[in-house]
């Protein structure tokens, strides 16, 4: 008995020592390409966010397959999104970027959506922050509050209303602002290069489009700086952004500006979004039915890149000082990203609808 015991034993041992062999065997990518898909233009954060990463991922990846950024705008990155929620390849080359403009028309139930995001697989997600920034004479205008810029008519090239443009357009309404915005570009960056030729005259950018590109503006002296939209400490509360601790944050510009307020059903809609658009603002995902071996490959991998000895000071200086999820603590920050309460999807819809004809119910 003992004899067939350990017999069987044995043939159990070598089945799973034969299937730890072929999973290893399955999860080396050698010779693969990853393509990761950014629903928006190549001149975005998301773009340089993407392509931070990348090479990362290529290194961390078993067999370093070639991780190549693919680039796919249009309708706010809704095309992009629609698109990925038709995709079944799980075998690990495709690998798909949101950022909260894919969250916001998602959360106010746009009809152009037709993806869900409990269908996909969260690897990796990472914070960041905006910062809204005058041209020259406007500039010259701002003392930390916007009591000197109401009288001004201020120009601004939008992705779109339900996109994370809500956040600076809200922002610029609360503070009194006259902003008309440019509907129809398909990137931050291409609103970028409208302030840089003078159609523009006020932008924002995330973290990672202010760095690579806005911050050599503001050194020529043709952009200034305004506010950041901050960042959340422990207790939930908004302090300034880490990675810009010398430019005030929305709420220091809100407090000083006379009609402001940082309290009450605009202020509560607008840091609702704000939660839900930046501290977990960029996810990268996998297609619904990924073999979850292939997804924790990529958890792996993501947290290898996490804890590489030079990852803070690179990513510091690429796409700001945020900090980075994977695995759980990725599916948590979804969880974040694609919450908003009631009241404040409610007091968006009707500002929406009131401010640019955008009916959503």
């Amino acid at each position: 008995m003992t004899l067939k015991l350990n017999l069987a034993r044995t043939l159990m041992a070598g089945v799973a020592a034969l299937s730890f062999a072929a999973t290893a065997h399955a999860m080396d990518m050698s010779g693969k390409t990853v393509t990761w898909t950014i629903p928006f233009s190549e001149t975005g954060g998301s773009a340089k966010w993407a392509n931070f990463f990348a090479p990362l991922l290529s290194e961390a990846l078993p067999g370093k397959p070639t991780v190549v950024v693919k680039f796919m705008p249009g309708a706010g990155s809704t095309k992009g999104a629609n698109w990925f929620q038709r995709q079944k390849n799980g075998d690990g080359t495709v690998l798909f970027g949101t950022s909260g403009s894919t969250q916001f028309p998602y959360l106010l139930g746009d009809p152009r959506v037709k993806y869900e995001y409990k269908d996909w697989n969260p690897v990796m997600a990472s914070g960041t922050g905006g910062v809204a920034y005058l041209n020259k004479e406007a500039g010259a205008k701002f003392d930390g509050s916007a009591n000197n810029l109401k009288d001004m008519n201020f120009i601004y090239g939008s992705q779109g209303a339900t996109r994370l443009d809500l956040v600076p357009l809200l922002a610029w309404k609360m503070l009194g602002m006259n902003v008309e915005p440019v509907f129809g570009i398909k990137g931050r960056g291409d609103g970028r290069l409208m302030f840089e030729r003078g159609e523009a005259t006020i932008d924002y950018q995330t973290s990672s489009g202010y760095l690579k590109g806005s911050t050599a503006l503001v050194e020529a002296g043709t952009a200034v700086p305004m506010m950041t939209w901050g960042s959340l400490n422990a207790d939930g509360n908004i302090v300034r952004d880490p990675t810009f601790p010398d430019i005030p944050t929305f709420k220091e510009v809100c407090e000083k500006t006379d009609g402001c307020e940082t309290s009450g059903k605009a202020w509560d809609a607008w840091k609702a979004f704000f939660v839900a658009g930046f501290p977990s603002q960029k996810i990268a995902f996998l297609p619904a039915g990924t073999d979850p071996a292939i997804i924790k490959t990529f958890v792996d991998a993501f947290a290898a890149v996490k804890a590489r000895p030079d990852f803070a000071e690179i990513s510091a200086k690429r796409v700001g000082k945020y900090p980075m999820y994977v695995g759980d603590d990725a599916k948590q920050a979804l969880g974040v990203a694609t919450t908003v309460p009631d009241e404040a999807k409610t007091f968006v819809k009707g500002w929406l609808k009131d401010a640019y004809g955008v009916e959503l119910d």
